[in-house]
């Protein structure tokens, strides 16, 4: 098993990027803070979980306006 040694990010804050940050931690956890989409579509009172394998910037904004959209019930 490996471990965490010390903190290291990767990646920017700039539109289009991501941040990355990584620190040495009891257990394992994940926090994700991804607001643009849920404020383009005013939504409130929502989980947003995403199962990422790579895909691309594009593919993921398109899966989550999709699955968006299906959840109004809008086609």
């Amino acid at each position: 098993m490996s471990e965490v040694l010390k903190p290291a990010s990767a990646g920017t804050m700039e539109s289009s990027d991501v941040l990355v940050e990584l620190v040495p931690a009891e257990g394992r956890e994940i926090q994700l803070t991804s607001v643009e989409m849920l404020d383009q579509f005013d939504l409130q009172n929502v989980c947003l979980r995403i199962d990422d394998r790579g895909a691309l910037e594009c593919v993921l904004r398109a899966r989550i306006e999709t699955a968006i959209l299906r959840a109004k019930g809008e086609n």
